[in-house]
């Protein structure tokens, strides 16, 4: 169809319907994404809070689905999300524009198939036995209670989709009425499949305009050689800044003693029992090595692990083999006893793989430049005082930029979007994350030998980086998460982006407040002076404080500290469940709401309730933490700034995202305050503060006092 009006007029169609009023950045973001789509060129779009960028992407992805005939995908990271575009925005999209279109578009939300109940594992009685020795009787009488629930809930559900389940259910229970993908039977073994959640949920989407999905099926869409998503030849992901790490955590695969151990009982019924002692046994030597193993990445295979895992490797693959394939069921075939199998198989494949990939991370001699990050963490079992640890040895990708490059980026059009994009001013290191090459220098990126490199204890050492034509790691470098340069097709890749910039008058709304003279955060906690500074800071702001802190432990040292020294309730996180923690804080001005890392990105309370957004230290990556340590690495081998891809470009994004949790409305007003003194000294404080909203700055505590004060209508103290 030809014939359709145009974007801008189907946008203002939708913006009259829905009772809003143009916005300038999201015009242009509108024409940007209809402009990408027509020609076929990626595109990477910030768009800051009040934008209406959902609106913005939505309306030329219909005009191109009902155009073209072919479905769109929209991706996102978070649930909160998904739900607002398929319980909000698109149900309304979709009457506004039925009629300029000729005809009322079409969505549906499809999600991994264990988000959905599986009528074979119900009915056919195939539920793993819960594991007795991590798990108390009251556990698993409620893990009882919990499923029976859920078998009287398979009559009355719809769509099987566990977020439709309220109340929810742990995530024990769900196992035992769901399966993954690879556990699954298949349509053509299933008695079930006409009934099937899941295979309705995807026969729905290939017949729809719009597909809501998440970034976690983008990441399995691209390693399946089976297609997951429907045909489609646009891709829209919202929530773009965490891209690299939901695919990072899909592509990360562990293996442990327990695993081996669960894996054994699956088993035991289907093979004799030499096999099954002899997988035991494997799997017990392989506990006592990682218990010999501190915890730390490997750089080299420990002299013992390579035998270890290659007796384990071959045991798992004999096991599989003494199990033989599941056969086709037939009418009258035993759908219990295939399940059982399919599960076994699935399991025994999945942790021989990740052996196989384990014993080949180590083949590259150069540690700079081998694909995978192999590192023994420990796993949390139990809860309370009798809580332990227990070792997992993990394998994770160096990049996925290459991943994406080759899937993503050469199969459709990506329009990638966010309210926080550029990092310094510039789009590229994003872009370099997804195997994007870089588009050149943002204005305000800093030279490298601007950049100081803080050690573990937080100390600076220089960090220049320059090549020898003089130009910046940054300017020069166009390179992965690895330092190596994106491919480059020979040019015929091309990507632009675009800031459509925000409602706010930022220097109008809010002020940035860097705690210059307080002394730099160690590892000692929270300084007295610091306490001080959070204490005249919530005096002044009457509560109305959110405090987004580096860890859970200082957050919570914080509201202990603080609770006996305000006049104001704090809630800390952990309290009880982060959304009734949120919306308390919200309905109650005079309150204050601690937390740490999922409250920098997902709280939205506008109104007089939020005035003041604490953050207690610059947000880099953990020292000690082994894929993002050798991430850097792999860049100073390669003669970039492994600090300024890595470290500081993450504590950047994250600052971006805590800050943006100030100003949600235009009429909001307060006070981001950095209580970490490196944001004003350190060499790279003014690239951490580029990716910042252009908010009024200053030093001064007397003068965001006084503003808090005027803004709360509370003397200052």
């Amino acid at each position: 169809m030809t014939d359709l009006p145009s974007v801008t007029e189907l946008l203002d169609a939708a913006v009259t319907a829905l009772s809003g009023r143009r916005r300038d950045g999201q015009l242009r973001m509108a024409n940007a994404v209809d402009h990408a789509i027509d020609v076929g060129e990626h595109l990477a779009v910030q768009a800051g809070t009040g934008t209406g960028k959902s609106l913005a992407y939505l309306v030329p992805a219909i005009r191109h689905a009902v155009a073209s005939g072919d479905t769109v995908v929209v991706s996102t990271a978070t649930i909160a999300l998904q739900r607002q575009l398929v319980e909000r925005d698109l149900p309304r999209l979709a009457d506004a524009l039925a009629g300029p279109l000729g005809r009322k578009p079409t969505f549906a939300i499809l999600k991994g198939r264990s988000n959905y109940l599986c009528l074979h594992k119900i009915h056919a009685g195939a539920v793993e036995e819960p594991d007795t020795e991590l798990f108390d009787a009251f556990e698993l009488s409620r893990t009882g209670r919990e499923v029976t629930r859920l078998r009287e809930w398979t009559s009355d559900t719809e769509t099987g989709d566990r977020d439709d389940l309220s109340p929810g259910v742990a995530d024990r229970s769900w196992r035992q009425v769901s399966v993954s993908a690879r556990e699954c039977l298949g349509a053509t073994n299933c008695s079930y499949s006409e009934d099937c959640f899941a295979e309705r949920a995807r026969r729905a989407s290939a017949q729809v305009d719009v597909v809501v999905t998440n970034h976690a099926m983008l990441a399995i869409d691209a390693l399946s050689p089976a297609n997951v998503l429907p045909d489609h030849d646009v891709v829209i992901i919202d929530e773009a800044h965490e891209l690299v790490d939901r695919i990072t955590s899909v592509s990360t695969a562990e293996v442990s003693a327990a695993a081996v151990a669960n894996l054994s009982k699956r088993v035991g019924k289907l093979v004799d029992e030499e096999t099954v002692d002899a997988l035991i046994g494997a799997g017990e030597h392989l506990g006592e090595l990682l218990e010999e193993c501190p915890p730390g990445e490997w750089t080299a295979m420990p002299p013992a692990a390579g035998a270890t895992l290659t007796v384990l490797r071959d045991r798992l693959w004999a096991t599989r083999g003494a199990i033989g394939p599941v056969r086709g069921l037939g009418a009258s075939g035993d759908e219990g006893a295939a399940a059982a199998r399919s599960a076994a198989l699935t399991g025994l494949e999945d942790l021989h793989d990740t052996i196989v990939r384990l014993l080949g991370a180590f083949s590259e001699p150069e540690v700079a430049k081998r694909r995978d990050v192999v590192w023994v963490g420990h796993e949390r079992v139990g809860r309370g005082p009798s809580a332990s640890t227990r070792p997992v040895l993990h394998i994770a990708p160096l990049s996925v930029g290459g991943l994406l490059r080759s899937t993503l980026f050469s199969t459709s059009t990506v329009i990638l979007t966010s309210a926080t994009l550029t990092i310094g001013g510039s789009f590229d290191a994003l872009a370099a994350t997804w195997g994007l090459p870089a588009s050149g220098r943002g204005a305000d990126t800093p030279a490298a030998d601007e950049v100081d490199d803080p050690g573990p204890d937080g100390s600076s050492r220089d960090g220049s980086g320059r090549d020898r034509s003089g130009r910046s790691a940054v300017a020069a470098r166009t390179a992965t998460a690895t330092g190596k340069a994106a491919p480059s097709d020979e040019g015929t890749v091309r990507w632009t982006g675009l800031d459509a910039g925000s409602p706010f008058d930022y220097p109008r709304s809010a002020i940035l407040y860097v705690a210059r003279h307080l002394p730099r955060p160690g590892r000692d906690g929270l300084a007295p002076a610091t306490l001080d500074e959070i204490e005249s800071l919530i005096g002044a702001a009457n509560g109305r404080t959110l405090g987004l802190f580096s860890s859970m432990r200082a957050a919570r040292a914080a509201a202990d500290a603080l609770a006996d020294r305000v006049s104001v309730p704090i809630l800390c996180q952990g309290d009880d469940t982060t959304s009734t923690l949120v919306k308390q804080f919200a309905e109650d001005p005079e309150t204050c709401l601690f937390g740490t890392l999922s409250l920098w990105q997902g709280v939205d309370v506008p109104g007089p309730s939020l005035s003041l957004v604490l953050i207690d230290r610059i947000p880099f990556p953990r020292p000690d933490d082994p894929l993002l340590t050798a991430r850097q690495r792999a860049v100073d081998a390669r003669g970039g700034n492994g600090f300024l891809s890595v470290a500081a470009n993450h504590a950047a994004l994250l600052l971006a995202q805590g800050a943006g949790r100030l100003l949600r409305s235009v009429d909001d007003r307060g006070v981001v305050a950095v209580l970490d003194s490196r944001l004003a000294t350190a060499g790279y404080g003014g690239y951490l503060a580029a990716s910042l909203p252009p908010f009024w700055r200053t030093t001064d505590p007397t003068v965001v006092r006084s503003a808090l004060s005027r803004l709360t209508g509370v003397p200052v103290r």
